[in-house]
């Protein structure tokens, strides 16, 4: 298996874990936790699973003096995402929210064109707005309810924050960092903003039930260290654009559980949608290959020799 096929399924499985966000976090805000809360209990779960797995594997947890920064920044950034994402929940429909943060493959796509000089294909432009078209056709809202402002710039502050952590990940200032030590400090780092929020109005809050721990675990293992390392390993084989492109798996998740689980109907606006979101992703896959394809094809028909005429007299 090459570095790009490998990509492409590291970020199929960091969208797709990512995306079981509200799957584990409604119990517990339901339970009468807050976000700080369950943001606090997730990272430092999530930190005690990659710190074993780095001594598991003979590692040491030393970084040099100029990585500090890099990984202070994304840390902060991850965390600012992960809070301005939950704190949503609390204005707005968890679906919607997952729905909306889909916008962050533009800015992504933005940030690398604007600071980056990096060219936005006519592919990749049509894969952002087939994409955007079947999450809109995901969206099963009740017709003319306006969304509360809040809530929309808490989402719309989250999907820059990710976008901006997503370009910054493969800068080369922590390109040589391994991907779970990367992963463990920019955790280690979100936490610190976690306890400052936690410590200004001390509202660190236990699950009510004891079962609800095993949604906790599931957020520190799935959309914490499964999706974050998997992003890592994504953006590093094949580039931030197209693992951002792969996010449109997220809400698909949040489609399948909210089917199958919750009873939800399957109906043909949301099969319509799915099948616009599997359409770019597929065509972000093909990428290059489409053009060489298209040259293959052309050279099945050969354009004729022009015969000249002669000129008569």
């Amino acid at each position: 298996m090459n570095n790009k096929t490998k990509g492409y399924l590291y970020g199929a499985v960091a969208a797709a874990t990512y995306g079981m966000n509200p799957l584990f976090a409604l119990p517990l805000y339901a339970d009468g936790m807050n976000a700080d809360s369950v943001l606090f209990f997730r990272y430092l779960l999530a930190l005690a699973i990659l710190g074993g797995m780095i001594k598991w594997r003979g590692r040491d947890f030393r970084v040099r003096k100029r990585e500090v920064f890099p990984l202070a920044a994304i840390g902060v950034l991850m965390a600012c995402s992960s809070l301005t994402l939950f704190l949503s929940y609390n204005y707005m429909a968890a679906g919607i929210a997952s729905t909306m943060l889909f916008v962050y493959p533009i800015l992504v796509a933005l940030i690398m064109a604007i600071c980056f000089r990096e060219k936005v294909t006519i592919l990749t432009a049509a894969c952002i707005a087939l994409a955007l078209l079947g999450i809109a056709m995901l969206y099963q809202g009740d017709g003319g309810e306006t969304l509360d402002p809040v809530g929309v710039a808490l989402v719309m502050a989250s999907a820059l924050s990710y976008a901006i952590y997503m370009v910054w990940v493969n800068r080369p200032s922590l390109r040589d960092i391994p991907t779970v030590k990367l992963t463990f400090y920019a955790l280690l780092f979100g936490l610190f903003v976690f306890l400052v929020r936690i410590g200004i109005d001390g509202s660190l809050l236990l699950p009510g039930h004891w079962y609800h721990w095993g949604n906790l675990v599931a957020l520190a293992v799935l959309p914490t260290a499964v999706s974050f390392v998997s992003t890592t390993k994504a953006v590093q084989f094949i580039g931030s654009t197209p693992t951002a492109i792969l996010g449109a798996l997220e809400p698909l998740t949040a489609v399948f559980f909210g089917v199958t689980i919750f009873g939800e109907p399957l109906t043909a606006r949301i099969v319509g949608g799915i099948l616009l979101i599997v359409l770019a992703v597929t065509l972000i896959i093909a990428g290059g290959r489409i053009g060489s394809y298209l040259v293959r094809f052309r050279k099945l028909f050969p354009k004729l020799p022009r015969i000249k005429r002669k000129k008569t007299v």
